[in-house]
C-alpha cells in the first residue's frame, strides 16, 4: 500500500522576524526529515508573520521576504519538501502565496484566489487576488492547496478536485474568537462532503497585537471523520501518514489532543496575548495600578499567569475616598499572587494640582473635572514608573467601561496593553471564579483562590468621591452588558433592544453613551481579541457622528 507522509508545523511565528521564522521552519523539516516525512508542511504566511497589514506593501520588505525564502530553499534542499507562506511580488502586483520549496527551489507555487475582507482582514487592500490554481505532486500524492479563506469557498476546493487534487491541504492564518473552532470544522466538513477528499486544517498559534491564533490544527478523512486533532494554543508537530487504497487516499488517525471549554479558552487567549505581546516588543516587566477592584484583579492574575509573578509590580495609590476594604484587598490579591505591591499615595500631587487650578475653578462647584484629576495623576505616576523601570503599563478597563466611554482618557487609560479589553463586566467576575477554580501547566502564577471573594463580591466602585458605585452613572452590569452586547456585538437597533424587554430610556443612553467614548477608544491601548466584534479592527465607527437610532421613538 503507498504511503505519504506529511508533518504538520503549528508553530508561532514573529511578524518581520523572517530569519527567525525561517530557523523556525528549517528546525520543524529537519524534524520532518528525521520522521521520514514527504513534506513538511508551516502555515499561510508564515515567513512573514500574520498578520502584516500594510508592511507587505512595502516593497523592501517582500523583496526580503523572497530572499530569506530562497536561502531557506537552499538549506533544505536535501530532504523532504517544505510548504511555507510569504508575500511575493509578480511583476508590479503582490500576491498572498503559499510554495512548496523541493531540491533547493520552488517546485510549486500557489497564489491565494478568495481575499478576506472582513473582521479584522484587509486583503483586498493589500493583495491582488490570484487564479486558482491546480494541485501539484509531491512523492505519490498529489496535493491541492486552497489558502485559508480558498477553504470557506467551494468553488476553489471543486475546481482543485477537478483538476486532479487527491488530498487538500489547507494552510491557515485563522485568529480566535469564542465558537470560532465550530465554524471552522463545519466549513472544512463541508468541502470534505463536496469533494470526497481528505483535508488537513494547518492554522498558526501565537498572539500578533490584538489577534491570537489558536492553533488546534486537525485532519479530516473522506466522509468528515475527525481523526487527527491538534491541541489549541501550543506549539507543535505532527507526522500524518496518508494510505492509499482502491478509493483514494486516507489518513491514520493519530493524536485526539482535548478541547478546553470557552472560558479557559478565552482565559488562555488574555494570557497568551500578554505573554507574545510582551515577548515579540521586547519587554520582560508589567507594571499596572492595582485598586482593589475586580478588573485590576483580574489583571495581575492574568499578567502573573503570563511572565510570573516577580516580574509583575501592583501599584496602590489611594487618595481620601479610597476605601479601607480596597487596600485591604489589593494586599490580598498581590500577596495571593506572589507580585510585588507599593503604595503611592496620591493626596499630595492631588492638592498642589488643586491648588493651581484654585484660581481658574473659582466659583464653579467640584464635578467631573475634579474627580478625573485623580485618574490622570495615577496615570502620570504609573507611567512615571513605567518610565524609569522600563515595566510596560498594563491598563485594565473591561469592555463594558470601554464601551459607554466610563474611563478617564489619559488616566486609568493610560498603558500599553489591555488584557480585558474585550471581556463585558459580567464575563469578568465569571472569569475570576473560573481561575480561583482552575490551574493549568501554561499559567506561571500560583494555584488556588487567587482572587479574595469581596473583590468579586462587592458593587464595583471608581471610587473618585465619597460612596460612588458603578450604578449611579450606569445602568446594573447585567443591563449594561446584555444592551451593549446587542448594539455592539449584533448590530441590534435600539427597537430591537426594547423589544427584548429593555427600558427606552436606558436603550438611548447606552447608545448615546458609546457613540460619544468613539474618540477614547481611538487612543485606548490594543487588548487581546475574544469576539468577533473587538474595539479596533472588527468594529470601525467615525468619532464625528451625530446620526442617533430613532427606531423605537
Amino acid at each position: 500500500m503507498t504511503r505519504f507522509r506529511l508533518t504538520l508545523a503549528q508553530l508561532n511565528p514573529t511578524v518581520g522576524a523572517l530569519r527567525e521564522n525561517a530557523a523556525k521552519a528549517r528546525r520543524a523539516w529537519a524534524e520532518g526529515k528525521a520522521a521520514g516525512a514527504d513534506m513538511v508542511a508551516l502555515p499561510e504566511m508564515f515567513l512573514a508573520g500574520y498578520q502584516c497589514q500594510d508592511l507587505v506593501m512595502k516593497p523592501s520588505f517582500v523583496t526580503d521576504c523572497m530572499s530569506v525564502m530562497h536561502e531557506l530553499a537552499a538549506e533544505c534542499a536535501d530532504g523532504p519538501a517544505l510548504g511555507i507562506g510569504l508575500p511575493w511580488y509578480e511583476g508590479a502586483e503582490l500576491f498572498n502565496v503559499y510554495v512548496v520549496l523541493k531540491g533547493g527551489d520552488v517546485a510549486a507555487r500557489i497564489v491565494k484566489h478568495h481575499l478576506p475582507n472582513f473582521n479584522v482582514f484587509d486583503e483586498k487592500r493589500q493583495f491582488t487576488s490570484g487564479d486558482v490554481n491546480g494541485p501539484y505532486m509531491v512523492g505519490a500524492a498529489r496535493i491541492g492547496t486552497p489558502i485559508c479563506e480558498d477553504a470557506w469557498h467551494g468553488d476553489v476546493c471543486e475546481t482543485l478536485e477537478e483538476t486532479g487534487a487527491e488530498i487538500l491541504l489547507v494552510p491557515n492564518g485563522s485568529p480566535y474568537f469564542r465558537g470560532k473552532r465550530d465554524f471552522r470544522m463545519t466549513q472544512m466538513v463541508s468541502r470534505v462532503v463536496e469533494t470526497g477528499l481528505p483535508l488537513v486544517y494547518l492554522n498558526m498559534v501565537g498572539g500578533q497585537d490584538d489577534q491570537v491564533f489558536d492553533g488546534g490544527s486537525f485532519v479530516l478523512n473522506p466522509h468528515g471523520k475527525l481523526v487527527v486533532q491538534m491541541p489549541v494554543f501550543d506549539e507543535a508537530i505532527a507526522h500524518v501518514d496518508f494510505l492509499q487504497g482502491p478509493d483514494g487516499w486516507e489518513a491514520v488517525a493519530g493524536e485526539m489532543a482535548h478541547l478546553p471549554d470557552e472560558w479557559e479558552q478565552d482565559y488562555r487567549v488574555m494570557v497568551e496575548s500578554l505573554r507574545d505581546y510582551l515577548r515579540k516588543t521586547g519587554f520582560t516587566n508589567v507594571l499596572l495600578g492595582l485598586s482593589g477592584g475586580v478588573d485590576s484583579a483580574l489583571v495581575a492574575t492574568i499578567a502573573a499567569d503570563a511572565i510570573g509573578p516577580e516580574n509583575v509590580r501592583c501599584v496602590m495609590l489611594p487618595s481620601e475616598y479610597t476605601s479601607g476594604h480596597s487596600l485591604e484587598d489589593a494586599e490580598g490579591v498581590a500577596r495571593n499572587l506572589g507580585t510585588r505591591l507599593d503604595t503611592l499615595p496620591i493626596a499630595g500631587p492631588r492638592a498642589a494640582v488643586t491648588a493651581a487650578l484654585e484660581p481658574l475653578f473659582e466659583g464653579r462647584p467640584p464635578d467631573l473635572a475634579e474627580e478625573n484629576i485623580q485618574s490622570r495623576l495615577r496615570g502620570l505616576l504609573l507611567m512615571a514608573l513605567s518610565n524609569k523601570f522600563g515595566e510596560m503599563l498594563l491598563t485594565t478597563g473591561n469592555k463594558s467601561e470601554v464601551a459607554v466611554g466610563y474611563a478617564t482618557i489619559y488616566g486609568d487609560m493610560a498603558g500599553g496593553y489591555n488584557p480585558i479589553k474585550d471581556l463585558y463586566k459580567m464575563r469578568v467576575f465569571e472569569t475570576c471564579r473560573w481561575r480561583n477554580a482552575n490551574h493549568r501547566d501554561w499559567m506561571m502564577g500560583p494555584a488556588g483562590e487567587v482572587i479574595p471573594p469581596r473583590v468579586i463580591e462587592k458593587p464595583p466602585s471608581a471610587e473618585l468621591r465619597e460612596d460612588q458605585k458603578d450604578e449611579d452613572s450606569l445602568p446594573p452590569y447585567p443591563v449594561l452588558d446584555r444592551i451593549l452586547e446587542m448594539l455592539v456585538d449584533e448590530d441590534k437597533s435600539v427597537a430591537d433592544v426594547v423589544a427584548e424587554g429593555f427600558d427606552l430610556a436606558d436603550a438611548k443612553k447606552v447608545e448615546h453613551l458609546v457613540y460619544i467614548s468613539e474618540y477614547k477608544r481611538f487612543q485606548a491601548a490594543p487588548g487581546a481579541r475574544l469576539t468577533r466584534r473587538a474595539f479596533w479592527l472588527d468594529r470601525r465607527y467615525p468619532i464625528v457622528n451625530r446620526w442617533r437610532d430613532t427606531s423605537a421613538d
